[in-house]
């Protein structure tokens, strides 16, 4: 496996948010955040953020050279119709082996798409910030990093990693905190995407419906510093890793 040299990207954004929550309006959708962040690296790179809450998806899994899967606030196992369309494509991009990063619901939804359990957190929410423990470390993952901390916002988690995945991450809250399957699935449960200032409206948001312990150490761990930056820069090397071609691929 080698990386290839910077060049023009397609990228799909599958927006899993639906920006219904209401204090999430003021700021940009997850979609967005992924795309600048992408172009702030690459700003040659296209980026399509593809509503499929709205049933809306590629036409083919070929539409474009990569993808990524958001986070959202719906959960893998409700009964929804983009829901199970969503995995439909993800299976199809795990047979075409095309390059598709999972954020936290993305993350989860690509595990159960291929089989995998997911469940309730035993101990609850995570929320505040969390740090993903490597043992393993892919060629994209420059510059190497032992532990990688980001934003948290999860009551359920991929507890069985699918039959082909390699679990690269994790901690003892959330031991599959990361997994890749083959060199087209990179994953994690949290959230690179997110700024502090989202996150600070996403605590007071869940406020009164999370135990107030959680909240009050929520807000404590919003002083930290994440390593977003880092966690990007391994997302646009993983889509750089040079694959063979594949039959039907985007030419654009």
């Amino acid at each position: 496996m080698t990386l290839s040299m910077p060049g023009a990207r397609r990228i799909g954004i599958l927006q899993t948010a639906n920006g219904d929550v209401e204090f999430a309006r003021s700021f940009p959708s997850d979609g967005e955040n992924v795309g600048a962040q992408l172009t702030s690296l690459r700003p040659q790179w296209e980026i399509d953020v593809i509503p499929v809450t709205e049933g809306v998806f590629p036409p083919s899994v070929y539409a474009h050279d990569a993808y990524v899967i958001t986070g959202s606030p719906a959960s893998v196992h409700d009964a929804l119709p983009w829901i199970k369309q969503l995995g439909v494509f993800i299976r199809e991009l795990h047979t075409a082996r095309v390059p598709t990063v999972g954020l936290c619901f993305g993350h989860q939804a690509i595990a159960a798409a291929l089989g995998a359990t997911v469940g309730r957190n035993q101990d609850g929410w995570a929320l505040g910030v969390a740090s993903t423990h490597f043992e393993c470390h892919e060629r994209w993952m420059d510059p190497p990093q032992d532990a990688v901390v980001l934003y948290a916002a999860h009551n359920e988690q991929v507890t069985a990693l699918p039959s082909e995945a390699r679990q690269l991450g994790g901690n003892a809250f959330c031991p599959v905190g990361s997994f890749a399957v083959g060199d087209h699935f990179f994953t994690t449960q949290y959230h690179p995407e997110f700024s502090e200032a989202f996150m600070q409206g996403l605590v007071g948001h869940v406020s009164t419906t999370v135990d107030a312990s959680v909240i009050d150490t929520a807000r404590q761990q919003l002083r930290q510093t994440v390593d977003a930056h880092i966690f990007v820069r391994w997302i646009v090397q993983f889509l750089e890793v040079e694959r063979p071609f594949r039959s039907g691929q985007y030419r654009g």
